[in-house]
C-alpha cells in the first residue's frame, strides 16, 4: 500500500466574489475528505489529507462544490490518474488544473472527465515516501535505552507493582520443538502504545484525560483486588524459588471479553483460569517446565540475604540479536495518581511468553519494606500451589485452548544453524498450518458472547423488536408547509423556524415540525408517534385507530420477511415454539411502548475534550445543558478550558420512547454584547456544539463519547464529549448496553453464517459503489444488523470494527484478507481525515471510540504479529500455484500496511515499524526455512523434480544424500534447488508484492538470502574438501562454474553486491591452483608428444604461407585451452586472477623454455640441412609472437606485475635463444667463406696500378672490383635468395646480421690484415691481441709465408667491393637496413683498417699519440709538482709499479719561429723492483715519440749505476720538435733498463708521459710510476700491424720496436 498525501490549497473561480461560498471534496477507492467552506471567489483552503490507496490503477476524483442554503451545486470536477502522481519527501508548489462540468464512466467507474468551465484550482498530490526517524528522536531513544541498561544498579518498587497492573499478554502460538527456533509469538518488532499514561516525549502528548471504557470503572476496591493478584502474578514470573513459568492472561480471556460484564468473582479467578493458555497439551507443556527449569528468565529478581528486597534485573548474553518490545500498559486509579513511563526490554527467546517486568521510575517512592517483601513472597508462594492443585483438571478452561499440535513454527528473526544439520520437515508438512488456517488465536478474538445465554436472550429479543417494526421502512409523516405563530424549533436540528409565514414543514399525523431542509433527516415513526401523542392527550379512539395501523404493519412485515425471522430463530437457537411465543411478546412490546413505556434515565457528565475556543483569549469558559423531554438541567462553568471536566450526575424520568436527549455545550458570556443578545434571543451564549440521543437507542450502563454536532451550517463545532449514562426501563431487567448487545448479535450472525452454515468459510458479499465496505453480509443478515444499528443508535464505525474484530479470526481464510484490508483502510479514514471544522486530534477521536481503544489496539497487535507469522510462511500458506491465495498475499500485506498507517496516523506513534521492513523481515524468514528444507531435503527434492529417467535407481542411502567430502554431487543439485526458488520468487511472488517497488523486490531478496546462506554452507564444505581433497580438480573446477554462473545470474546486480569482491573465488583458489599444477604436467607430456611427432615428419612447414611447423601450433593450442579455461571462471576478484596468471605464467614459461631447450640441444646436427636450421629458427620467433599474444590475452598491460615480468623476462629468454640459434647458423657458413675470400685475395693480388687513377681509368676499378667480388657473390646469391623465401622476416635479418659479420670479419682477417714477418713485433702484437681477446683473428696472418702489402688501388678497389656487398645486403630495403650496416662494428674496423693503409708514418703515429692515452697503467699515477724539490704526495693509486722514475722537464716554444724545444732532466730512479745474481747496473733511455722526427735527434741514455735500486742521475737532455705540430702530438717514453755486456739490454719497466699534459704547466717535476709494457686498443694495434710492414722506413721500424718492448723476466721467477 502506498501513501497518498493531498493539499488543496486555492482555487481561481469565475463571477461575482459573493456569489462562491466554496468547499472540495476529495474521493478515492472508497474513501472520502471533505474541507471546510470558504467564501469569496479566490477561496483559499490550505489543507492537508492523506490516503491509503491499494490499487494504483483508479484516481483521485476532486470535486468543487458551491453550498445553498437547501442544496450544494458542483462548480466542477478534476480526475487526477493516480499513475501520474509522482513520489516526494516534500511538498511541492502543486499544479493548477480546470474544472470540468461532467464526469467520463467506464464499467461502474469515473476513468476522465469533460467539458471545461473557466473556474481553476491548485492541488499539491504526491506519494509520501516511507519515513524515518528524525535525528533528535533518534538521540532521544538512544539515551532512553542507557537508561534502561543501567537499571541493574537502580531499585524497583513493589508497591509500584501493586499500583500497577501489567499489560496481560498473548498465549504462545509455538511449541518449542526445537530450543533454536523457539519465538516468543508477541509481535517482537513493536507494540503499540495504550496505556492512558503521561507520554514520553515522541509519543503523542494529545492523550485523553479520562478513561474510555463503555462500561463503569470497578470500584476502588474491587480493582486493588485485582492488581493484587496481578502483582502476584508478577512476582511469580521471577524464579522466586518456583518450578515453572507461568504465562499472565491474555486479552481475549473472559476478564477482557467483549461483552464487558466484568463480574468481581471473575476479576479474581481470571488469573487462575488463564494461566496455562500458552501451553499446548500435556507433551509440550512438560518439556516447556523442564526448559523453565533450565533457563532463568532475563529479569529475574534476586533478594538481599540482609533482608532488604529489591528487584534487579541481571545481565545475560543476548540471544541471536532478538529484541522485545515491551510496553507495559497500566489502568487509572480513581485518583489518576500513579503515572508509568513504557520501557523497552531486551528478552532471550528461551523464555516463556508473558512475563512482565515493572521498573521503579526516578520518581517514586523507596522500595517495600523487608517485612512487606517477604509477605507478598510468601502469598505467591501459597498461590503458585492452589495454583498447580487446579491444573490437573480445570473446568472453567475455554474449549479452545485444549491441546492441539502445533508443530515447529521458526520465528520470524531465527536463522538456523547450518553447521548442525538436524533434518525438520519445514516446507512440506508444517502441522501448525492447519491449526491455525483460520486465523488468529481465540486468545485474541475470543467472542464471549457466544457464550453467555442470558445476553443471547436479550438480544435475541431486541433483535425481534428491532426488525418486526423496522424504523428505516416505517409508515413516512405526511408533512406540509405551515406557518408558526409563536417562535417554534424544528424538532430535527433544534434550530428556529425562521421567517414571517410558511416557516417549516408540519406532519398532518402526529404534529412534528422541522425545516423543509430536515423532514428527510427525520426516522421516527409517524405512526408509533402519533399514537404516543394521542394516548398522552387521553384519545383512545384515536389511539387505537393508530395501534391497528402499526399491527398491520407488522403482520404484513412477518408475512413479507420471513427468512428474516428465520435467520433470527437460527441464529440464537430458538425452537419454534418459542420463537412463536416471543413474535407475539414482541408485537406487544411494540404496541406498549406508545402508552406503558417509562424508564428513569441518570446523566453523568464527565468531561469534554477538543472544544472551540470562542474568546478572544483563545479559550471558552464552558458548561453543558441536558434536556430530557422538557427537563432540562445545566452543569457548573469550567473558566478558560478547553478540555473540561465537570463530573456531575443528573436524575431524568421520561414516559416517551421517541423522546430525544438533547446535551448541548455553551460558553459562558459576561459581557454587553452578550446581554444586549439575551434582550434579543434566548441565547445569550456562545453555542459550542451539541449531541442529540434517542432515548430508544439506551439501555443498561452505558460510558460513552459522542461527537459533537453542529446545530445549523454556521456553527463552528469541534470536539466530543463524554457521558455516562444508566437506564433503568420499567419492566425491564438491566441488562448491557446496546453496543454490547449489537456485539453480540454481530458475532453469533458471524458465527453462524461462517461456522456453523459455511463449514467455517467466510461468504464475501457481492457489493459495489462508495460504501460497499458497509455490507458485511448477504442482504437478509445485512438487514438484520443494520436495523438493529440504527434503531439502538449504533454508530456505522462501530459496526465496521466489530466486523473486523470477528474477520480477524478469520483472516486466513480466501478472500477476506482483501475484505479486512478496506475495513481497516475506511476505519482509518473515519479517524486520520479530521476534517478542518473540527481541531480534535486523529488520537483523540480514536480514544473517544465507542469499541474500546485498548480492545481495538490490541486486536491489531495481535493480528500484525499473526499476519507476520504467516507472511514468515508464505510459500506454504500463499502457494504460488493459487492465483487466489497470491491475490490474499497482496492483500495480506496491504493490511500490514493498514495497520501501520493505523498506527502512525491515528494512534499517531512515532515511527512505527515500516510495513515494508516487516513484510522485508518476514520474507528473509521464510527463505531462510525454505533453504534450510530444501538443504535437508535436497536430494529427494531434486530426485522427484528434476530426474527426467525413471529407470534410474535414486535409493541412495541416507547418509550420502547430503553433502559429503567424498563427491560433490549435492552442490549441484541445491544450486538447480536454489535457483527454482529464485524463479519462482522473481516471477510468481514479485508482481504480487509489488506494493513497496522502491523497498522490496522479492526476487531480489530471495536471490540475495539463498545466496548469503548458501555461501556460508558452501565456505564451510571448501575448507573441509581442502583438508581431505577426495575429488578430481576437475569436479572442482566444475563446481566453481556453476557456482560462478549463479552468481552472475541472479546476485551480481544485486544492490548489496553491486561493486563488491564476491568471496566465492576465494573457497575455489585451491583447486584451481591443484588444477593449474596438474595442468602444467599434462602440457609438458603434451610438448614432449607434438615435438616428437615433428621431428618424425621432419619438421614439415604447416603450409606454403606459415613458416615454422606443427609443433609450435599444437603447443600453444593447449596452452590456449588452459587458459581459456581459467578466463572462463570470469573470477571477479583481482588478487585472485592474479595468483592464476602467476601461476599460468610459470606454466609457460617452462613449457617454451623446455621447447627452445630441446631445439637448442639438437640444433647444431640441422645446420648442415638446407632448410631445417630455418624452420626451427622461425619456430622459435613463432614462439616469441604467440607469446606476445597470450600475453595480451592475459590482460597485457593491466596483466598483474608479477605474472607480466615472468612472461618479459620469457620473451627475452626466446630472444637470446634465437640470437644463439643465428651465430651458430651464422658461424656454419664460416668455412664456405673462409674459402670465398681466399680466392678474392688472391684475383686482388693481381690487380695492379697506383692510387692515382684517371677518370678515365674509374671503369676499371669497378671492373676490377666485381672480378675480385664474383666468388663471394656466387656463394651469397644462392643461400640468401632461399633465406629470403624460407625464413620469417625477423629471423632472416638475424641470419643476414650473423652473414655480414662473419663476411666483414673474414675480409678482414684474410685480405686486409697483413701478416706480421718481425719476430719481436709478432711477439708484441701477440700479447697485445691477447689482451684484446683478438687472438684468433691474428694467427692465420703469422702462418702465412708471404708478405703482402695493399696497394693504394687495391685498396680503392676494395673500398668499392665494399659498397656493393653492403648494397647487396641491403637488398633494396627488404635485407638490413643501411644504417645497421654503416654503423656495425665490423664494417667499421675494416674501413678503419683500409683507410691507415692509405696515411704516411708521420700521421699514422701522430694519430697512435692522440688516441693511445693510457698505455701504462691506464694512464694514471703520473703526479707533478712545481720542481724537483717538492715531493709529492703519496700513494699514486697505481697497482704493483716495478718503480718510480723523478724527471723535470721544462717546454718552451720560439716567439718567432713556433719552434717548441724540451728540456728532460731524468733525476732519478726509485724502488726499482729487480731480482739479479749477477751485476745490477740500470740506467734511463729517453726517447721521444711524434710526427717530423725522421732528421733529428730522437733518443737519449743516462749512464749506469752499479748496483743501486735506488739510482740518482741528475743528467739533462734536449730535444728540439718543428712547428708543424704542437705539443698534443707527442709523448716522451721513459725506460729503465738494466745494461749488459755483449748482450741485448734488460728492460724493467715502462712509463709514457703525454706532453699535452704538461704544455699549459710550461716547466713542473714529474714523478712516473713503471709499467710491465705498453698497453693499446684496437687503433693501436691496427697501426702498429700496418707501420710493420713499413720495413724500409726507419722511424716506422723504431716505433714498432718501442711499442712492442715489455719488461724481461728476472732469474728466479
Amino acid at each position: 500500500m502506498s501513501l497518498l498525501c493531498v493539499r488543496v490549497k486555492k482555487a481561481k473561480l469565475q463571477g461575482p466574489p459573493d456569489k462562491f461560498n466554496t468547499y472540495v471534496t476529495l474521493k478515492v477507492q472508497n474513501v472520502k475528505s471533505t474541507t471546510v467552506a470558504v467564501r469569496g471567489d479566490q477561496p483559499c483552503w490550505e489543507q492537508d489529507f492523506m490516503f491509503e490507496i491499494s490499487r494504483l490503477d483508479l484516481g483521485l476524483i476532486v470535486e468543487v462544490w458551491n453550498k445553498g442554503l437547501i442544496w450544494d451545486t458542483l462548480v466542477g470536477t478534476v480526475w487526477i490518474a493516480l499513475k501520474a502522481i509522482h513520489q516526494s519527501d516534500e511538498e511541492g508548489p502543486g499544479e493548477w488544473s480546470t474544472l470540468e462540468a461532467e464526469v467520463v464512466m467506464k464499467h461502474d467507474e469515473i476513468c476522465g472527465t469533460k467539458n471545461p468551465t473557466p473556474h481553476k484550482i491548485l492541488l499539491d498530490t504526491r506519494f509520501e515516501l516511507p519515513f524515518d526517524i528524525p535525528e533528535e528522536e533518534a538521540r532521544y531513544w538512544t539515551r532512553k535505552l542507557e537508561q534502561i541498561n543501567s537499571l541493574g544498579d537502580d531499585e524497583y518498587s513493589f508497591q509500584e507493582e501493586v499500583q500497577k497492573k501489567p499489560l496481560p499478554s498473548a498465549a504462545s502460538q509455538c511449541s518449542f520443538e526445537d530450543a533454536d527456533s523457539a519465538v516468543d509469538d508477541r509481535d517482537s518488532d513493536y507494540r503499540s502504545e495504550t496505556s492512558n499514561s503521561i507520554p514520553p516525549p515522541y509519543h503523542t502528548t494529545a492523550q485523553p484525560n479520562a478513561s474510555v471504557h463503555q462500561f463503569t470503572v470497578p470500584s476502588r476496591l474491587q480493582q486493588q483486588g485485582v492488581l493484587r493478584e496481578s502483582c502476584a502474578d508478577s512476582l511469580q514470573n521471577y524464579d522466586l524459588g518456583c518450578q515453572e513459568h507461568v504465562a499472565i492472561s491474555p486479552a481475549g480471556s473472559s476478564r477482557y471479553g467483549s461483552s464487558c460484564n466484568v463480574s468481581q468473582g471473575s476479576s479474581h479467578l481470571s488469573e487462575l483460569d488463564h494461566s496455562h493458555e500458552s501451553a499446548h497439551g500435556s507433551e509440550q507443556e512438560d518439556d516447556h517446565q523442564e526448559r523453565g527449569s533450565n533457563h532463568s528468565y532475563h529479569s529475574s529478581g534476586s533478594y538481599q540475604k540482609d533482608g532488604q528486597a529489591w528487584l534487579r534485573e541481571q545481565e545475560q548474553p543476548r540471544s541471536k540479536g532478538e529484541e522485545e518490545k515491551v510496553c507495559e500498559t497500566e489502568e487509572k486509579h480513581a485518583d489518576h495518581s500513579a503515572v508509568k513511563l513504557p520501557l523497552e526490554l531486551e528478552k532471550p527467546k528461551d523464555v516463556d511468553a508473558g512475563a512482565q517486568v515493572s521498573y521503579h521510575g526516578d520518581n517514586e517512592p523507596p522500595p517495600f519494606p523487608p517485612g512487606r517483601a517477604h509477605w507478598i513472597r510468601a502469598i505467591s508462594k501459597v498461590r503458585l500451589r492452589l495454583q498447580e492443585g487446579q491444573d490437573e483438571a480445570d473446568p472453567s478452561k475455554p474449549p479452545w485452548l485444549k491441546g492441539g499440535p502445533a508443530g515447529g513454527l521458526y520465528g520470524i528473526d531465527s536463522m538456523p544453524d547450518l553447521r548442525k544439520k538436524k533434518p525438520i520437515p519445514l516446507v512440506s508438512d508444517l502441522s501448525l498450518v492447519q491449526s491455525r488456517k483460520a486465523g488468529i488465536t481465540s486468545a485474541m478474538a475470543t467472542r464471549t458472547s457466544l457464550k453467555d445465554e442470558e445476553l443471547k436472550s436479550h438480544v435475541y429479543k431486541k433483535t425481534l423488536q428491532a426488525l418486526i417494526y423496522p424504523i428505516s421502512c416505517t409508515t413516512p409523516h405526511n408533512f406540509e408547509v405551515w406557518t408558526a405563530t409563536t417562535p417554534t424549533y424544528c424538532y430535527e436540528c433544534e434550530g428556529l423556524l425562521w421567517g414571517i409565514a410558511r416557516q417549516g414543514m408540519r406532519c398532518g399525523e402526529c404534529g412534528v415540525k422541522c425545516h423543509e431542509k430536515c423532514q428527510d433527516l427525520l426516522n421516527a415513526d409517524c405512526l408509533q408517534r402519533a399514537a404516543e401523542k394521542s394516548s398522552k392527550h387521553g384519545a383512545e379512539d384515536r389511539t387505537q385507530n393508530f395501534i391497528m395501523a402499526m399491527k398491520d404493519r407488522m403482520k404484513i412485515r412477518e408475512r413479507n420477511k420471513p427468512e428474516i425471522f428465520d435467520l433470527i430463530r437460527d441464529v440464537f437457537c430458538e425452537s419454534k415454539l418459542t420463537h412463536a411465543q416471543q413474535m407475539k411478546t414482541v408485537k406487544q412490546s411494540v404496541l406498549d411502548g406508545t402508552s406503558k413505556w417509562s424508564a428513569k434515565i441518570t446523566i453523568t457528565v464527565m468531561c469534554a475534550q477538543g472544544l472551540q475556543a470562542k474568546d478572544k483569549t483563545g479559550s471558552s469558559d464552558p458548561y453543558v445543558t441536558v434536556q430530557v423531554g422538557k427537563t432540562k438541567k445545566r452543569t457548573k462553568t469550567i473558566f478558560g478550558n478547553l478540555n473540561p471536566v465537570w463530573e456531575e450526575k443528573f436524575y431524568f424520568e421520561c414516559h416517551n420512547s421517541s423522546d430525544r436527549i438533547k446535551v448541548r455545550v455553551w460558553d459562558e458570556d459576561d459581557d454587553i454584547k452578550s446581554r444586549v443578545k439575551q434582550r434579543l434571543k434566548r441565547e445569550s451564549d456562545d453555542f459550542l456544539g451539541q449531541t442529540i440521543i434517542e432515548v430508544r437507542t439506551l439501555s443498561g450502563e452505558m460510558d460513552v463519547w459522542y461527537n459533537l454536532e453542529k446545530r445549523t451550517d454556521k456553527s463552528a463545532v469541534s470536539g466530543a464529549i463524554r457521558l455516562q449514562i444508566s437506564v433503568e426501563i420499567k419492566g425491564e431487567e438491566k441488562v448491557a448496553p446496546y453496543h454490547i448487545q449489537y456485539t453480540c448479535l454481530h458475532e453469533n450472525l458471524f458465527h453462524h453464517l461462517t461456522d456453523v452454515q459455511g463449514n467455517g468459510v467466510v461468504k464475501i458479499p457481492d457489493a459495489k459503489g462508495d460504501d460497499a465496505w458497509k455490507v458485511y453480509f448477504d442482504e437478509t443478515a445485512q438487514e438484520i444488523v443494520d436495523e438493529f444499528a440504527m434503531r439502538y443508535g449504533i454508530e456505522s464505525i462501530y459496526q465496521a470494527m466489530t466486523h473486523f474484530a470477528c474477520l480477524s479470526s478469520k483472516y486466513m481464510c480466501p478472500g477476506v484478507p482483501a475484505v479486512m484490508s478496506t475495513l481497516l483502510a475506511n476505519i482509518n479514514a473515519y479517524y486520520a481525515h479530521t476534517t478542518a471544522s473540527t481541531n480534535v486530534s486523529a488520537s483523540d477521536r480514536f480514544a473517544a471510540s465507542n469499541f474500546g481503544k485498548e480492545r481495538f489496539v490490541k486486536l491489531l497487535d495481535q493480528l500484525h504479529n499473526s499476519l507476520r507469522i504467516d507472511l514468515s510462511m508464505y510459500r506454504n500458506n500463499f502457494p504460488a500455484s493459487s492465483r487466489e491465495r497470491l491475490q490474499d498475499l497482496k492483500s495480506t500485506v496491504d493490511l500490514l500496511t493498514s495497520i501501520t498507517f493505523f498506527r502512525m496516523k491515528v494512534q499517531e506513534l512515532q515511527s512505527p515499524p515500516r510495513a515494508s521492513q516487516v513484510v522485508k523481515d518476514c520474507v528473509k524468514a521464510c527463505l531462510n526455512s525454505t533453504y534450510e528444507y530444501i538443504f535437508n531435503n535436497c536430494h529427494e527434492l531434486y530426485s522427484r523434480e528434476y530426474q527426467t529417467d525413471p529407470n534410474k535407481n535414486q535409493d541412495l542411502p541416507p547418509e550420502e544424500q547430503g553433502p559429503s567430502i567424498r563427491n560433490l554431487d549435492f552442490w549441484p543439485k541445491l544450486i538447480t534447488l536454489i535457483v527454482s526458488i529464485i524463479e519462482e520468487d522473481k516471477n510468481s511472488y514479485t508482481p504480487v508484492l509489488n506494493q513497496f517497488p522502491q523497498e522490496l523486490a522479492v526476487g531480489k531478496i530471495s536471490a540475495e538470502v539463498m545466496w548469503s546462506l548458501f555461501a556460508q554452507d558452501m565456505k564451510y564444505a571448501m575448507e573441509e574438501h581442502e583438508k581431505h581433497r577426495l575429488c578430481k580438480s576437475a569436479d572442482y573446477m566444475n563446481l566453481h562454474f556453476k557456482v560462478k554462473w549463479l552468481y552472475n545470474e541472479y546476485v551480481r546486480d544485486l544492490p548489496a553486491f553491486k561493486g563488491k569482491v564476491p568471496e566465492y573465488p576465494a573457497w575455489f583458489e585451491q583447486f584451481v591452483m591443484q588444477w593449474l599444477d596438474e595442468n602444467e604436467d599434462v602440457s609438458l607430456e603434451f610438448l614432449h608428444g607434438a615435438l616428437e611427432r615433428d621431428k618424425k615428419d621432419g619438421f614439415q612447414q604447416t603450409s606454403e604461407h606459415a613458416l615454422f611447423s606443427c609443433s609450435v601450433v599444437d603447443v600453444f593450442t593447449q596452452l590456449n585451452q588452459s587458459f581459456e579455461i581459467i578466463k572462463k571462471l570470469e573470477c571477479p576478484d583481482p588478487v585472485i586472477v592474479a595468483h592464476y596468471n602467476r601461476r599460468f605464467a610459470k606454466t609457460i614459461g617452462k613449457v617454451l623454455m623446455q621447447y627452445a631447450d630441446i631445439l637448442s640441444k639438437s640444433f647444431q646436427s640441422y645446420c648442415s640441412k638446407e632448410k631445417l636450421p630455418c624452420i626451427l629458427m622461425n619456430n622459435i620467433q613463432q614462439l616469441r609472437v604467440q607469446l606476445e599474444k597470450m600475453f595480451e590475452a592475459m590482460g597485457g598491460k593491466e596483466l598483474d606485475a608479477e605474472a607480466s615480468d615472468h612472461l618479459k623476462e620469457l620473451q627475452v629468454k626466446l630472444n637470446n635463444v634465437l640470437d644463439e640459434l643465428s651465430a651458430v647458423f651464422g658461424n656454419s657458413f664460416q668455412a664456405r667463406i673462409d674459402e670465398c675470400v681466399k680466392q678474392m685475395s688472391d684475383i686482388l693480388c693481381q690487380v695492379k696500378g697506383t692510387g692515382n687513377v684517371a677518370a678515365n681509368a674509374r671503369n676499371t676499378v669497378a671492373q676490377d672490383a666485381d672480378n675480385v667480388l664474383r666468388p663471394l657473390m656466387d656463394f651469397l646469391d644462392g643461400n640468401l635468395t632461399l633465406f629470403a623465401t624460407v625464413c620469417e622476416k625477423t629471423v632472416l635479418k638475424r641470419v643476414l646480421k650473423e652473414l655480414w659479420r662473419v663476411v666483414m670479419n673474414t675480409m678482414e682477417k684474410l685480405i686486409v690484415l697483413p701478416p706480421l714477418t718481425d719476430h719481436t713485433g709478432t711477439q708484441l702484437i701477440f700479447s697485445a691481441a691477447k689482451e684484446l681477446g683478438h687472438l684468433s683473428k691474428l694467427k692465420d696472418h703469422m702462418v702465412r709465408e708471404e708478405t703482402r702489402s695493399l696497394t693504394p688501388k687495391q685498396c680503392a678497389v676494395l673500398d668499392l667491393a665494399l659498397d656493393t656487398i653492403k648494397q647487396y645486403f641491403h637488398a633494396g630495403g627488404n635485407g638490413l637496413k643501411k644504417t645497421f650496416l654503416e654503423k656495425s662494428p665490423d664494417l667499421q674496423s675494416l674501413r678503419y683498417a683500409l683507410s691507415l693503409y692509405t696515411q704516411t708514418t708521420d700521421t699514422l703515429i701522430k694519430t697512435f699519440v692522440q688516441t693511445q692515452t693510457a698505455q701504462v697503467h691506464d694512464g694514471k699515477g703520473i703526479r707533478f709538482t712545481a720542481n724537483e724539490d717538492v715531493l709529492p704526495d703519496k700513494g699514486s693509486g697505481v697497482d704493483d709499479p716495478v718503480g718510480e722514475v723523478s724527471i723535470q722537464i721544462d717546454l718552451y716554444t720560439h716567439p718567432g719561429t713556433g719552434e717548441h724545444k724540451v728540456t728532460v732532466k731524468v733525476v732519478a730512479a726509485n724502488d726499482l723492483k729487480w731480482q739479479t745474481s749477477g751485476m745490477f747496473r740500470p740506467f734511463v733511455e729517453i726517447t721521444m715519440i711524434g710526427p717530423h722526427q725522421s732528421d733529428k735527434k730522437r733518443k737519449f741514455t743516462t749512464k749506469s749505476k752499479s748496483n743501486n735500486w735506488a739510482p740518482k742521475y741528475n743528467e739533462t737532455f734536449h730535444f728540439i720538435l718543428g712547428n708543424e705540430d704542437g705539443p698534443d702530438a707527442y709523448e716522451l717514453q721513459v725506460c729503465v733498463k738494466d745494461y749488459c755486456f755483449a748482450r741485448e739490454d734488460r728492460v724493467l719497466g715502462i712509463a709514457v708521459m703525454q706532453l699535452r699534459d704538461i704544455a699549459d704547466k710550461g716547466s713542473c717535476a714529474c714523478w712516473c710510476p713503471l709499467g710491465r709494457r705498453i698497453h693499446m686498443d684496437e687503433t693501436g694495434l691496427t697501426v702498429l700491424r700496418i707501420l710493420s710492414q713499413r720495413t724500409n722506413d726507419e722511424v716506422a721500424r723504431e716505433f714498432v720496436k718501442l711499442k712492442s718492448e715489455s719488461r724481461s723476466t728476472e732469474e728466479g721467477t
